[in-house]
């Protein structure tokens, strides 16, 4: 690569092609990202569509948005681009395999971004727009496939795309016989600097019908080496198997404010602490997990040594609900290597996360259209991506998820497996309650799918749906699971009926 070479206010130098906005670029340096580009405005906006063939509705950075100044996105122009120069040194370079420019930047955001752990974002008026179509070639999307993806994503992509289409089968027995996957390179995690000042951290706890698991993580969150200001419990355990005295406040060293929940479900819960909450910080956490005494103050030291405002946390299950924190560091001990490297999430999980108060209060709170389901969690995540705040995972704040037999929010949404006279009626089902079919996936998970993803995207995740069914369980019973799919179609229709009632109803808080 030709690079020019810029050098920031601090020392550090950033190497680009193009020509920036040298103002902005030192702006935006001072931040979070590793590589910037202006990608989005030159034509690469949504690009590379048959990408689709590879994650349909799972992967949470298929879509660019709309109306964001910053945001991540992995789509880079080669010909317009900055990037740290001691990142450039630890990633990816550029592919010469592939035929063009354009793919040969979409395959290095790609892979810097999902697999060397960087943060790729666009900015706004860092380079000049450009009138531009991107076009790729079949030769090139199945050398990228074979590079980046699982075998099984090319060989479901030429069946999507035709097995009677010669060009398809052409190339892709070409890259099958001549490409190689290629090798994962993870950038270094930056040294966690001291905590800066003295900010404030709220603990939101719900919880139902696990009152000793409450007061373990009481206990953990006690001996904090930076403890919460305040934690916030909303308890749902039932009045007549509630134990009152066992709350015992006076003893915790931050305040500790409880609110009995009247309403049903984790959401409402979260939301209803959500507004008693003062802290700068929000941390959220499940009622059945065990801390490291570190855990708090490395959420504030990663956020603020990698200035973002959000993070999702190390969550780790547990054997059995007996283990300890002993059982927390040995599994750490035998943990991969990608697990403890800082990355941009793809996911998001309610256990272990921590966001800036004024981001959740942006967002107003958890979408109670997932009460009695799944995904509430994930749409939170996703939500943040969506007005431009990149999400890093960090894996430095670990905890122990218990996951106990009994108690918990799920003991409603268990409702949602029973049919017939037995079964309590879930919240999504509205005023239709579910009768001789049972709704699956989860109406919850594909009204997040509706909600976040496109016609295209959805339409392809049934017919996975579908497919995975037949083929990822033993050959033997197969024919079986074929006979069975009139039935597969009607519960997936069912929930998908659900779904679009949730939808029509938008987003809900309260």
């Amino acid at each position: 690569m030709n690079f020019k070479k810029y050098e920031n206010s601090n020392g550090e130098v950033i190497v680009y092609t193009g020509d920036p906005d040298l103002g902005l670029l030192e702006e935006v340096s001072q931040g979070p990202g590793h590589i910037w580009h202006s990608s989005l405005d030159q034509g690469y906006k949504n690009s590379f569509q048959d990408l689709v063939y590879f994650a349909a509705t799972f992967w949470w950075h298929f879509n660019d948005y709309d109306s964001l100044d910053s945001c991540v996105s992995w789509r880079v122009n080669p010909n317009a681009f900055a990037v740290r120069e001691d990142i450039w040194n630890q990633v990816h370079h550029f592919d010469v395999d592939y035929s063009t420019d354009h793919m040969k930047g979409l395959d290095f955001g790609f892979k810097a971004l999902k697999y060397s752990g960087a943060v790729v974002l666009y900015q706004k008026d860092l380079f000049k727009p450009v009138n531009q179509k991107i076009k790729v070639f079949t030769k090139d999307r199945y050398l990228f496939y074979r590079k980046n993806l699982k075998y099984s994503h090319a060989l479901y992509m030429l069946f999507r795309k035709g097995f009677w289409n010669f060009k398809e089968w052409k190339y892709y027995l070409w890259a099958k016989n001549n490409v190689n996957k290629a090798n994962q390179k993870l950038i270094a995690n930056k040294k966690l600097k001291s905590v800066e000042g003295h900010p404030t951290v709220s603990y939101i706890i719900p919880t139902m019908m696990r009152q000793d698991h409450t007061l373990q993580l009481l206990n953990d969150l006690k001996v904090q080496t930076y403890p919460p200001t305040q934690v916030v419990i909303v308890d749902a355990t039932p009045e007549n198997e509630r134990h009152e005295h066992l709350y015992d406040f006076g003893k915790y060293p931050f305040e500790v404010k409880l609110k009995w929940q009247l309403s049903k479900g984790s959401c409402r819960a979260r939301n209803e602490a959500i507004e008693l909450c003062q802290g700068e910080y929000i941390i959220f956490g499940d009622d059945d997990i065990r801390l490291k005494q570190d855990f708090i103050e490395n959420h504030i030291r990663f956020l603020q040594t990698y200035k973002v405002g959000a993070c999702n946390g190390l969550d780790i299950m547990a054997d059995h609900h007996k283990q300890n924190l002993v059982d927390l560091d040995e599994k750490i001990e035998r943990l991969e290597e990608h697990r403890l490297r800082v990355a941009v999430s793809h996911n998001f999980n309610n256990a272990n996360s921590c966001v800036r108060r004024d981001l959740v209060n942006q967002l107003v709170g958890n979408d109670i259209n997932y009460d009695g389901g799944y995904g509430e969690d994930a749409d939170f995540g996703l939500s943040l991506f969506k007005i431009g705040v990149p999400v890093l995972y960090n894996p430095f704040s670990r905890n122990l998820h218990l996951k106990p037999p009994s108690g918990g929010y799920r003991f409603w949404g268990a409702q949602a497996k029973i049919l017939g006279k037995k079964r309590k009626k879930q919240p999504w089902e509205l005023d239709s309650p579910v009768k001789y079919i049972r709704p699956v996936p989860s109406p919850t998970k594909m009204y997040q799918f509706l909600k976040h993803f496109s016609s295209r995207q959805n339409k392809e995740y049934k017919y996975k749906y579908i497919l995975f069914y037949i083929t990822k369980k033993s050959k033997l019973t197969a024919i079986f699971r074929i006979f069975n799919i009139p039935l597969k179609l009607l519960q997936f229709n069912k929930s998908r009926f659900y779904a679009n009632r949730l939808l029509n109803l938008g987003t809900r808080f309260k």
